[in-house]
């Protein structure tokens, strides 16, 4: 039985995508679930925030590991082989990350090719084991860690490697900016992951007797995360709230496919798909990366006092609430809950 898979999409950037799936991961080791964090996006953004220089350095220029990144896994796909098992790294006794490499790049046109390759009547399992290489890789290494769940950050774009992670996707969370941008981000990606469901679904039926497993491609929208929710000083409150009221319709329309004319929508802060309206805590995030540490685990000592103190309580409340929140979407049991 494969390890659940919820990566975090949008194909807007800039709205905080890497950092909250950096928070979530910490929050989840935090409730007693083991999370295997893989970075898929070749900005390798997410392996940054949690590695500092000396762990990043030892990954990328002294060899520490013969297999230290997810494209060091599956680059003998480039030649003959199959993925080799990567060497994750510890976090937190419950958290592991399969670091990202701006090498993945490097991929992306194997993953075109196969992706046509594969309707070819006479050559399956090569193309199959590319485009399904960083599934297997990410759960041969979750299994290893003895991992409940998969959490997936992937780069702002409609590209082969993101059809690829979404592919090895069964849930899918929208991280959206009250913004223009984002709406029209979700017109791109709610056609878009429908097309690449439907054609993950006509290969694997185009297998008869596969070799070996493939991942069932759900994608399955869960729902939406409102990041930033809060008046900003640069813009008026009108821009602001005029998007953020367009935002349920919209995941409606372009996400879920759904004929919204003529009903009556919820209000976002009652949308059952808003999985939450995260505040801006941009004013702990200079504290939270010089301590190198979330922004719900800082002390006094990181210099989290005063009103930066109540912030952090507040964003520990946040984090938590979404993370059972999202268990509670994907089916997930966190220790203790039953």
């Amino acid at each position: 039985m494969s390890i659940p898979v919820l990566t975090f999409f949008n194909n807007k950037g800039g709205v905080g995508k890497t950092s909250l799936v950096y928070h979530l991961s910490f929050m989840f080791a935090e409730l007693g679930v083991r999370v295997l964090a893989v970075d898929l996006d070749p900005q390798a953004n997410l392996t940054a925030a949690f590695l500092d220089e000396d762990r990043l350095a030892a990954l990328f220029w002294e060899d520490e590991a013969d297999v230290p990144t997810i494209f060091d896994s599956i680059k003998p796909l480039l030649d003959v082989g199959d993925f080799a098992p990567v060497n994750y790294q510890i976090i937190h006794p419950h958290l592991a990350l399969v670091p990202g490499d701006l090498g993945l790049s490097g991929f992306e046109d194997q993953l075109s090719s196969a992706w046509i390759e594969v309707m070819d009547d006479k050559n399956k399992a090569r193309p199959f084991r590319i485009l399904t290489a960083f599934w297997r890789s990410a759960q041969e290494a979750a299994s290893r860690f003895d991992a409940n769940l998969i959490v997936i950050d992937v780069g702002p774009n409609l590209g082969a490697i993101n059809r690829a992670a979404l592919l090895a996707s069964n849930h899918v969370a929208v991280p959206l900016g009250a913004d223009l941008f984002s709406l029209q981000g979700l017109r791109n990606l709610g056609p878009t992951l429908r097309d690449w469901r439907d054609g993950w679904n006509r290969r694997r039926n185009s297998w008869q007797l596969p070799s070996f497993p493939l991942p069932k491609g759900d994608m399955t929208p869960i729902g939406y995360i409102a990041m930033r929710h809060g008046v900003r000083l640069t813009r008026p409150v009108r821009a602001y709230t005029r998007w953020l009221d367009k935002i349920p319709a919209e995941f409606r329309r372009s996400v879920l496919d759904e004929e919204i004319r003529g009903k009556t929508l919820p209000t976002i802060e009652h949308d059952p798909y808003c999985l939450a309206m995260l505040k801006n805590y941009n004013s702990l995030m200079p504290l939270a990366q010089e301590a190198r540490k979330p922004i719900f685990f800082l002390r006094a000592a990181d210099g989290a006092i005063g009103a930066h103190a109540n912030a952090v309580q507040s964003a520990y409340c946040d984090f938590k609430v979404l993370a059972q929140e999202l268990a509670k979407r994907i089916d997930l049991t966190l220790p203790g809950n039953h």
